[in-house]
């Protein structure tokens, strides 16, 4: 039996990382799980081949753990250990190669996969464009930057996205590149909302039927977008897309410590909620920026099936 002290320290703390939100972000979150499968893989001291992907089980396990809803995580680690599990008649040394060189591909298709959204969703800006973007995605502003460099879009108004205001690291980013930007409150939205030619999110996981789960507050905006007839997109790397839903099964929403909003002990008589995400229906999303290419929200049935080979 594989034991929590023989995983690495270094997955140790990717791990907390990615639970404690150090590392956030759906794309950074596969990136770390990426890694960590690595490190594993790189220090192992298995003997043979059931004792090494026993390892690799138990870090998966470890990370899975970690947040429940970005479907990264576990798309990272099924797409990296896939070839390995179906590996017959191989020894360590192969198992341990074979768990590295994915770990390294995925990783690399990773960030150049943000590269090709930004280059294929900057396509769909328009010349004086003015979008609005919620929450920290590396693809929405890859998008948002690479339009700016080709002197596209004007100005760009970015939530501040409670309870942990990942809109600020957004901001610092954009500022930094020298874009024009514009920081609201969430609740500000339906009030901004006539000076938005395009709104553009990102996404943690992606449904069958074309729903998007994203950071709390995007399927208001969504509703919002599509009551005033503005254009809502969603880019995405395609392994972002959640293959459990292709078979009904619901994607779990994380709840995370009420800390993160208030002290409960000021409150101690009220309950306190703090959803990490919400639904967005697909009748409010008008187009997905994949790294494949631009579809609409009834196509990500075909993306789930082709890049996880599953059939119906």
């Amino acid at each position: 039996m594989i034991l929590e002290t023989m995983i690495p320290p270094e997955v140790k703390q990717i791990a907390r990382d990615i639970r404690t939100m150090r590392i956030r972000g759906a794309g950074r979150i596969a990136r770390g799980a990426a890694k960590a499968l690595k490190l594993t893989a790189k220090t192992s001291s298995a003997r043979t081949p059931r004792e090494f992907m026993k390892e690799i089980d138990k870090v998966s396990s470890l990370l899975l753990a970690t947040r429940p809803t970005a479907v990264s995580l576990p798309n990272a680690i099924r797409l990296i250990t896939a070839w390995p599990k179906q590996a017959k008649n191989t020894d360590v040394q192969t198992l341990r190669k074979m768990i590295i060189s994915r770990a390294d591909e995925f990783i690399k298709n990773s960030k150049e996969a943000v590269t090709r959204i930004g280059e294929i969703g900057s396509q769909r800006i328009s010349k004086g464009d003015v979008i609005l973007t919620h929450c920290n995605s590396d693809c929405a502003l890859a998008i948002i930057k690479r339009a700016f460099m080709r002197h596209k879009l004007t100005e760009v108004f970015v939530t501040e996205s409670r309870p942990m205001r990942q809109g600020l690291i957004s901001v610092r980013e954009l500022t930094k590149a020298g874009v024009p930007t514009t920081l609201i409150v969430d609740s500000a939205v339906r009030y901004f909302i006539r000076d938005i030619d395009k709104v553009i999110v990102g996404a943690d996981s992606i449904a069958a039927n074309g729903a998007i789960v994203n950071k709390i507050g995007t399927s208001q905006i969504a509703l919002v977008a599509h009551e005033a007839r503005v254009p809502f997109f969603v880019a995405a790397e395609s392994y972002k897309f959640h293959p459990d839903t292709l078979v009904g099964r619901l994607v779990k929403i994380e709840e995370r410590d009420p800390k993160e909003i208030v002290d409960p002990k000021r409150f101690p008589r009220a309950k306190i909620r703090n959803p990490v995400f919400d639904i967005t229906p697909p009748e409010y999303v008008d187009l997905i920026i994949t790294e494949r290419g631009i579809i609409p929200p009834s196509a990500a049935y075909t993306i789930i099936q082709d890049l996880f080979k599953w059939k119906s």
